[in-house]
């Protein structure tokens, strides 16, 4: 089974567009979707109303506390597959590739990242400004954490990875990237990429502000001195659109 963590802030509009894509993106697979809320909308009624109908569905809403990633930790915590995917609610994460991550954990990857920046993947969903901020977020990382240093998207937010390696691992992030606490603290040593483009945002605004850049910046400074996983061994495969597609067909012929 796959577990997909969500973390939402006031995302009411996406949620059942996103809950009817990953169905029809997972045809005959066993998942399940883990909402871990912190909204001060309706966003929480609106999943609480669709779990009732929706067994795929869990939601957990949180009253005193914040941020996206120990919303994901805490999702971590209460999932029950054996492949564990995060991905942002407003749908700049296309569900689809939920397929594409399953497909490259059952190649024996320990950690499945999609990713903008190999043949194939687009971040046209960024306007400039954003692009900019991502950019310099990314170089920071891959010069200050060799664990970074050869995946190609790594604060994104949008991966799969095998549960049983988030067992027992010390993960305390600060802010909101959660996959660069994850590639540092935890024992991955295959990962494999392939490609996606990242969409526009469809509803709602962008959670990205001065502040969040200043919390990613602490949060690569903290994992210099603690991260157990310093890249050493950990490899990266990269596959092609073509090679993606042939392997995506193999998975649902059988």
């Amino acid at each position: 089974m796959i577990s997909i963590v969500v973390p939402t802030y006031n995302e009411k509009d996406n949620i059942r567009p996103l809950l009817s894509r990953i169905d029809g993106a997972l045809p005959g697979i066993d998942y399940e979707v883990i909402f871990v809320d912190d909204s001060k909308d309706e966003t929480p009624q609106v999943i609480e109303e669709i779990a009732k109908e929706n067994s795929h569905v869990v939601l957990h809403h949180r009253e005193n506390e914040k941020g996206l990633a120990t919303a994901v930790v805490k999702g971590f915590r209460l999932a029950k597959g054996d492949f564990v995917a995060c991905m942002d609610a407003d749908l700049q994460h296309p569900p689809e590739v939920l397929l594409d991550m399953y497909t490259a954990m059952l190649a024996h990857a320990d950690m499945a990242i999609p990713s903008r920046f190999i043949p194939g993947g687009s971040d046209g969903g960024l306007d400039l400004f954003r692009k900019i901020v991502s950019g310099t977020a990314r170089y920071i990382g891959k010069i200050l954490l060799p664990c970074l240093r050869n995946v190609t998207d790594p604060t994104s937010g949008l991966f799969m990875v095998r549960r049983e390696l988030l067992e027992g691992a010390d993960l305390n992030p600060i802010g909101w990237k959660i996959m660069i606490e994850v590639l540092a603290m935890c024992p991955v040593k295959k990962v494999l990429e392939t490609p996606y483009a990242f969409h526009d945002r469809e509803n709602g605004e962008s959670k990205l502000s001065l502040n969040v850049t200043l919390e990613y910046i602490k949060q690569v400074f903290h994992l210099m001195s603690y991260a157990t996983n310093r890249g050493r061994g950990m490899k990266v495969v990269r596959w092609s659109p073509a090679k993606l597609e042939e392997r995506k067909k193999t998975l649902l012929e059988k």
